[in-house]
């Protein structure tokens, strides 16, 4: 598992999904084209473990929380793909 900027990209695929670090263009520019394969394969991967929790039927504060993790999650997907088709960079 890959380092990036000090830390393991679970534990910043972590801080995404709280919204402690806010993924951009920006903060992107620094990662390698390798480093940058691993962070989006590892946001999959913590947005897969994040919707094979157990569902939290009835607290609404729990479902709000859980569906804007995955929402961070995605969104942070979405701009590390246009990121990498505007650098040439495949993800696959």
């Amino acid at each position: 598992m890959g380092n990036v900027r000090g830390k393991s990209t679970k534990a910043l695929t972590v801080d995404v999904a709280e919204g402690y670090v806010a993924v951009n263009p920006l903060f992107l520019k620094s990662f390698d084209p390798d480093s940058l394969k691993d962070f989006y394969h590892q946001l999959d991967k913590t947005q897969k473990e994040l919707r094979a929790e157990r569902f939290p039927t009835n607290d609404a504060q729990a479902i709000r929380m859980r569906n804007l993790k995955l929402q961070r999650l995605y969104s942070a997907q979405m701009i590390i793909r246009n990121f990498a088709r505007e650098r040439r960079v495949p993800l696959i």
